[in-house]
């Protein structure tokens, strides 16, 4: 075991992020130098970047030699090179080197990269740091290790699986799907989740059920006049059927035992119990105990703050980094849910302090996780120290977005060693006869808190599930005290219609709470995952809700055919605990990459074996979905598109081409209806109609529908056979003629307003369309004026200076003198007077500023006054909430500003390794004792 170094001269500390490094200093002094290593140094490169005498060798396809017990060849990353000269030149002048990056995988792996390319002739240490505080980092001092080679060897495997599977795989969806799309080992499962989901909520059946809601009142006891609601439970015994009681295809679960209302038998019951005399059937009060939950895991924190804050997984995990970094949390990637002894004493003694002994339970709690493939490495996330800085003590030092995270921290943190929340629920069942002889039943409930233990301090939010709309429950509601028998007055009753709901589409949070349950990924990745599906076009966010592109749609079903192990959930969970055991030291990393590639003792479950006997896959077939009985969705290589009939006349050979309708961007695959699909293909009948001939030029005009939405156009003809004789033969220097071309006019075409209809439009509308821009007149100065309808709306054009209309009317119907008029007003960000809002979006709960949408230079974008974010394109300004508008704000701050253009950056990677960086099996690098003091 590695000890401190006991030397006078000075010690080279890296750790990973160059933000931690002037706190850490400030704390250890001169006697130590820190650096960073931003992060890896080394990585795979991609196989065209391989030394040329490598490219056709072992290594050439993947970077990795499969036959060679699964061996990468590693170069430093281009843009690390300066970095690691300058980190090999500060090691020369000191006595010790001590790699400080994270504890988990990824930063142990980065370690034993700096270790195999820096190559230090002075003692190693290994030491991590779980907070950035001073008592910690004197702590991490006296507990210097080696290098886990198990967890570098864990960390490898991963990233060899992943090359592996994506580099097998995407090609496939390349040639089947589209050109750009990728496969991997957890956003393919990831993507299929969501797009199981979806295939879910279309094959949905609604069904439709009534039920009666009441209020009433007590005549007698010490409670009497007071009045409380409760809902009808049982008609004649038997339980009324509410949304929980139906299958997904519309029918009753169990349908000899309940009774399921229509609107008719409903309205009938309510009446009839309009003048019912009601009593107290039953009444009970029994013990209500609410305990708290578990401190933070990266996962859960990523969902209460999604649930809460509005965050994306993504916009947490930045926020969090820094408050790390900076020394107010500690470390953030974690499945861990246990806390130290230091923050046990920590979080009892504070919460005695804010909230009395009386808060504080007898013995401290300690808690299990409940994760699949749970790591016990870390502490759970909670305030840095050993003792804890409360959200007032840190407001002023944190940014607005920093606050509330960390204020959740701690508020979830204190609230684990607090007492549990105690008090009573109480239920009353009451009863009548209605006039046609029918029994009803209604209850009501109500849980009164008489010790709100660690409520004070924090309270789970809940995603909506689809059944709470007759849930019935009620929280935090006293009930008037009743006695079995009272009477009971009906001051209403009503029938209310209801129809059940598909399956609510994964959030990030749900989908993150998902993937953590089953055991695919790791909790630390899920934010990278998310971005990924959402960056590749898997995956559109419309609110808060993941709807899944028809592309995903073609790249699941390629999968699940194909490829099915590799996007089955239990079957990524098991790879998952596979690594788990690597890093523990209990399975070989080389038999186990043996068994996932090749395939066990010869049989053909590998992914080689199945990636080489792939057979036929029919594109077409792939890309198609039958949405009617004549009408079907593929997907091509301009997005999704509905078609209808087309055939071939066996006789004639007469061809029909079939009818063809975009589907907008904006409409979620479950909004695809058959009322929808009709629609649509009308439009689509209406799709390249001629609506004459233009007088000036002879030329056919035509109405399209395009995929950015309906234009008009003209058809230029193709060239006659007598033009092209009148061309001059060019020929080859061979001898052979080149082929006639004669360069065709460019289409004069302009867009639909947003007012026109593709079936009524007539060509004077088109010619009116065509003639744009319009000359409204010159300006005194002799410029000309003119109006146009732009890419964000109508605008007016004099020279380079241009101003927004109000209204498309406006292209037509303007007169110079309004021209004018506008032209005199000074300029606004460039783009003529303010606005006004396009939608008012309330105020922001991060930064408590008022989020609008306004029409900028670029397009639609959302703002608080500070921050300013692009309205993504698959979303429209009226599908956009407060909690998604706040939740993109939040990204684009977590972000920050956008970095300053310098010089051209190199994009190229090195063509061959650095000293020492190529890794062979079998040499010194696999020793598990390389990072031993010298």
């Amino acid at each position: 075991m590695a000890n401190k170094n006991t030397g006078t001269g000075k010690s080279l500390l890296i750790v990973e992020s160059p933000s931690k490094v002037k706190t850490i200093a400030g704390y250890l002094g001169d006697a130590y130098e820190v650096d960073s290593s931003m992060g890896h140094i080394r990585d795979l490169p991609q196989p065209s970047e391989l030394p040329t005498e490598m490219k056709k060798g072992s290594y050439g396809k993947f970077a990795v030699d499969v036959d060679s017990g699964f061996d990468p060849y590693y170069v430093v990353n281009p843009d690390k090179k300066k970095k690691v000269t300058e980190l090999k030149r500060k090691l020369k002048e000191c006595d010790a080197l001590y790699l400080a990056t994270d504890g988990d995988r990824e930063g142990e792996a980065i370690a034993w990269h700096l270790y195999e390319v820096l190559k230090p002739k002075v003692p190693v240490y290994r030491i991590t740091f779980p907070e950035i505080t001073r008592e910690a980092i004197e702590r991490a001092f006296g507990e210097l290790r080696d290098l886990d080679q198990d967890l570098v060897d864990a960390q490898e495997t991963r990233r060899v699986l992943d090359r592996l599977y994506g580099y097998e795989i995407s090609p496939v969806l390349w040639r089947k799907v589209s050109s750009g799309l990728s496969a991997g080992r957890v956003q393919s499962v990831a993507t299929r989740m969501v797009v199981q989901r979806e295939r879910e909520r279309m094959a949905f059946v609604s069904a439709d059920y009534w039920d009666l809601n009441g209020q009433f009142t007590c005549t007698t006891g010490p409670d009497a006049g007071s009045t409380f609601g409760a809902r009808l439970v049982t008609v004649d015994g038997k339980k009324v059927a509410g949304g929980k009681d139906f299958n997904d295809d519309g029918a009753l679960k169990k349908p000899g035992t309940l009774v399921h209302l229509g609107e008719q038998e409903a309205t009938s019951l309510a009446k009839g119990l309009a003048e019912a005399a009601f009593t107290v059937v039953s009444q009970e009060t029994k013990p209500y105990v609410s305990r708290p939950k578990a401190p933070f895991t990266t996962s859960t924190l990523q969902q209460d703050a999604a649930r809460k804050l509005h965050f994306s997984a993504r916009s947490t995990m930045q926020v969090a980094q820094r408050l790390y970094e900076n020394g107010y949390i500690t470390y953030m990637r974690t499945d861990s849910v246990a806390l130290s002894t230091q923050a046990v004493t920590a979080a009892r003694r504070q919460v005695k302090e804010l909230w009395g002994a009386d808060y504080v339970p007898d013995s401290p709690r300690t808690y299990a996780s409940k994760s699949k493939n749970a790591q016990e490495a870390h502490e759970a996330i909670r305030p840095a120290g050993d003792s804890f800085r409360t959200p007032d003590q840190v407001r002023k030092s944190l940014s607005a977005d920093e606050f509330k995270l960390y204020e959740l921290i701690w508020q979830r943190t204190v609230a684990s060693q607090m007492a549990d929340a105690k008090g009573f629920t109480a239920t009353v069942r009451l009863g009548a006869t209605a006039t046609d002889g029918r029994a009803a039943e209604f209850t009501a409930s109500g849980t009164v808190i008489t010790f709100p233990g660690f409520l004070s301090a924090y309270q789970e939010a809940k995603d909506t599930s689809k059944d709470s709309q007759d849930s019935g429950k009620a929280t935090d509601k006293r009930l008037p005290q009743m006695e079995e028998g009272d009477a009971l007055e009906a001051a209403e009753v009503t029938a209310d219609g209801h129809s059940t709901r598909p399956p609510a589409r994964y959030t990030e949070a749900s989908l993150v709470a998902a993937m953590d349950e089953m055991g695919i990924g790791r909790p630390s990745t899920y934010a990278a995952v998310i971005s990924t599906i959402v960056d590749r076009g898997y995956v559109k966010v419309r609110g808060t809700a993941l709807i899944p592109s028809w592309t995903a749609f073609s790249v699941v079903r390629l999968l699940e055919e194909h490829f099915s192990d590799y996007v089955d959930y239990d079957f990524t969970a098991e790879m998952e605990e596979g690594l788990d055991r690597i890093s523990r030291g209990e399975e070989d990393r080389q038999e186990w990459l043996q068994r996932f590639y090749f395939g066990e003792d010869g049989s053909e479950n590998g992914l080689k074996p199945i990636v080489d006997d792939l057979g036929d896959i029919d594109a077409r077939a792939l890309n198609s979905i039958k949405l009617t009985e004549d009408v079907t969705l593929r997907v091509g290589k301009y997005g999704p598109y509905l078609e209808s009939g087309g055939s071939v006349d066996a006789e004639t050979g007469e061809v029909t081409d079939p009818v063809r309708a975009n589907v907008p961007e904006s409409l979620a695959p479950d909004e695809l209806t058959p009322e929808k699909v009709t629609e649509l293909m009308e439009i689509g009948r209406a799709d390249g109609r001629e609506l004459g001939s233009d007088p000036q030029t002879g030329s056919t005009i035509v109405v399209k529908d395009g995929r950015y939405g309906p234009y008009v156009s003209e058809v230029i003809p193709e060239p006659t056979q007598e033009e092209l004789d009148a061309i001059p033969t060019e020929y080859y220097k061979n001898g052979n003629p080149k082929p006639k071309k004669i360069e065709k006019p460019k289409p004069r075409t302009a867009s639909l307003f947003q007012s026109m209809d593709m079936q009524e439009l007539t060509l004077d509308d088109a010619l009116k369309l065509l003639s744009l821009p319009r000359e409204v007149g010159e300006d005194k100065d002799g410029e000309m004026i003119t109006s146009q309808n732009g890419r964000y709306g109508p605008y007016l054009k004099k020279g380079s200076d241009s101003r927004s209309l109000s209204t498309e009317d406006q292209i037509f119907g303007i007169t110079l003198e309004e021209a004018q008029r506008i032209y005199a007003l000074p300029k606004q960000r460039g783009r003529g007077a303010a606005k006004p809002p396009l939608k008012d979006l309330g105020t922001d709960p991060i930064t408590e500023r008022p989020m609008i949408i306004k029409e900028g230079r670029f397009g639609e974008y959302i703002t608080d006054g500070e921050t300013n974010v692009t309205v993504p394109r698959s979303e429209t300004v009226e599908q956009m909430t407060p909690e998604r508008a706040s939740q993109l704000l939040s990204e684009k701050r977590a972000k920050g500003p956008a970095p300053k253009k310098t010089g051209r950056a190199s994009s190229s990677r090195a063509k061959s390794a650095s000293p020492g960086t190529r890794k062979k099996a079998g040499t010194t690098t696999r020793k598990r004792s390389t990072a031993a003091a010298k």
